[in-house]
C-alpha cells in the first residue's frame, strides 16, 4: 500500500525545517502551549516515495511520473530523501521506527544496490526498533530472476506486489505493463524469498465478472499469500478514467456480489479480514498499516510524501514538494516541506474515526484519548446516532462496527464530522 495522504492544508511559506541547528530551532514552534494534552507520543513509522513508475496507470491518483528523457535521476534522489529526513530529524528525536514503508510510483524501479544503500542511510540517522517490518511495493513489470532475492539481501523483510489480476485481458483494460505470467513468476518468486509478502488485487474491472474474479482469487490463493490486499476500482479525480470512464464497469450490485465472493474464498483459505481491504493469516497483519489505522504517527518523506506527527500540546501535518524535480532541489536546501498545518481540535474525531472505523476489530476508546489529547466524551453524539442506526456495538470501551456498518462505512465516518451528529 502506498503513502498515506491528508488534507492539504495551508502553505508554509517557506517554513519548511532547515538543516542543523536552525531545524531544532524551528522544532521549538511545536512545544509552545496549545488545544491538546496528548500523555506520550504514539509509535512511528517512515514512510518513503519513490515516484517513478514504467507508465502511468489511467485509475491512478497517486504521486507517480513516468520517466522522461532518459533514467530518472535516481542517486540524487536519494541524497535528496537523506537531506529530508535529517530536516526532520529535530521534530522526531529520541524516537525509534517500528516499521518502514517504501511506495511509489514503482519502487522495484530501483536496483536492490540502491535499497540497500537507502535502508542504510536512514538507519545510520534514524534508528529502526528490533524485528522493524520494512516494506517495499514491487511492480511485476520490473521483475526479474534474482532481484527480489536482491531486496531481501538489502534488509527489506516484506514484499508487497501490486498484481491487481492475473488474467490478460483485464490487465490490458486497466492499463497494467505486465501480463499474468509475469505476475504469476513474481509472485512464485516473491513466496520463495520472502517470510510474509503482500498481494494486491482489484475488483469491479471492466467487462470483469463473478467468475473472472474467482479465478483471480483462485491463482491469488493458490500462492498461499500471508497477506492479500483487495481494492475496489475507483474512478479517483484527476485521473485518466475519471476523464474517460472505460466501458463495462460493473453496477453496485455486482460489485457488492463479487465482494462477498472476496470475503467469502479468503476465509475458506484461512486469511482472516482484518481491515476493510486487507485480510491476513495469523501473525501476518501489515504493522505499518496498523499504524496508520490507529493513529500512529509517521514521518514521510520523498516526492509528494505526506506525515503526522504528535507533540504534546497538537498534532501537525506536513507535505513534500510533489514534483521529483522541486522535491531534490528544495531537499538537499534544508526546505523539503511544501505544506504544513497543525489539525485543529475539532476535526480530530472524524481523523481519528475515519482510519481505526476500518478496522474489523474496532477500536477501543482510551486509544482515541491517547493519540488524540482528548476526552472520549467528544465522540459520544455521534457514537449514539451509529448505536441506534445498527452501525456501530459496544463492549465496554471498544467499539466496532457491526456488519451493516461496514457495508455502510462511509456514513458511519462521516457522523464524527464536526457537528455532523448534533
Amino acid at each position: 500500500m502506498t503513502a498515506a495522504r491528508g488534507a492539504t492544508g495551508v502553505a508554509a511559506s517557506g517554513a519548511a525545517a532547515p538543516g542543523g541547528t536552525e531545524a531544532a530551532a524551528a522544532a521549538m514552534r511545536f512545544v509552545r502551549p496549545g488545544a491538546l494534552r496528548l500523555p506520550a507520543p504514539p509509535p512511528l513509522a517512515l514512510y518513503v516515495h519513490l515516484p517513478w513508475c514504467l507508465r502511468k496507470c489511467p485509475y491512478c491518483d497517486f504521486n507517480s511520473h513516468e520517466p522522461r528523457d532518459g533514467e530518472p535521476p535516481f542517486d540524487r534522489y536519494l541524497q535528496a530523501l537523506v537531506a529530508d529526513l535529517e530536516s526532520a530529524l529535530p521534530l522526531v528525536w529520541g524516537r525509534r521506527a517500528t516499521s518502514v514503508f517504501i511506495g511509489g510510483g514503482t519502487p522495484s524501479l530501483f536496483d536492490p544496490e540502491r535499497i540497500a544503500r537507502l535502508l542504510s542511510d536512514l538507519r545510520a540517522r534514524l534508528p529502526f526498533e528490533p524485528g522493524c517490518e520494512i516494506t517495499l511495493e514491487a511492480n511485476p513489470g520490473t521483475f526479474e530472476r534474482q532481484r527480489f532475492r536482491g531486496y531481501r539481501d538489502a534488509g527489506v523483510t516484506r514484499l508487497s506486489i501490486g498484481v491487481q489480476s492475473f488474467d490478460d485481458a483485464m490487465l490490458g483494460a486497466i492499463g497494467r505493463v505486465h501480463d499474468g505470467a509475469q505476475a504469476r513468476a513474481a509472485v512464485a518468486e516473491a513466496a520463495d524469498c520472502f517470510d510474509t509478502f503482500n498481494l494486491d488485487l482489484m475488483y469491479a474491472l471492466p467487462g470483469q465478472g463473478p467468475a473472472a474474479l474467482a479465478q483471480d482469487l483462485d491463482t491469488a490463493l493458490g500462492f498461499a499469500p500471508p497477506h492479500l490486499s483487495v481494492y475496489h476500482l475507483t474512478l479517483e479525480p484527476n485521473t485518466a478514467f475519471a476523464a474517460r470512464p472505460p466501458a463495462g464497469l460493473p453496477d453496485d450490485d455486482l460489485a457488492s456480489e463479487m465482494l462477498d465472493l472476496v470475503v467469502g474464498r479468503t476465509a475458506a483459505a484461512g486469511l482472516g479480514r482484518y481491515e476493510v481491504s486487507a485480510f491476513a493469516r495469523d501473525g501476518h497483519r501489515s504493522a505499518h498499516n496498523l499504524n496508520y489505522w490507529t493513529f500512529g504517527d509517521y514521518v514521510g518523506i520523498g516526492a509528494g510524501a505526506h506525515g503526522k506527527l504528535s507533540f504534546p500540546e497538537r498534532i501537525v501535518r506536513q507535505v513534500r514538494w510533489r514534483e521529483p524535480a522541486t522535491y531534490i532541489e528544495r531537499a538537499l536546501a534544508g526546505a523539503p516541506v511544501s505544506n504544513e498545518y497543525e489539525v485543529a481540535a475539532r476535526d480530530l474525531p472524524f481523523e481519528f474515526m475515519l482510519n481505526a472505523l476500518r478496522l474489523r476489530e474496532g477500536v477501543d476508546l482510551r486509544l482515541f484519548a491517547e493519540r488524540c489529547g482528548l476526552g472520549a466524551q467528544v465522540l459520544e453524539p455521534a457514537l449514539a446516532v451509529a448505536e441506534s442506526r445498527g452501525w456501530l456495538r459496544r463492549d465496554g470501551t471498544r467499539v466496532e462496527p457491526t456488519a451493516r456498518g461496514f457495508d455502510f462505512l462511509s456514513d458511519v465516518q462521516q457522523l464524527f464530522l464536526p457537528d455532523a451528529a448534533g
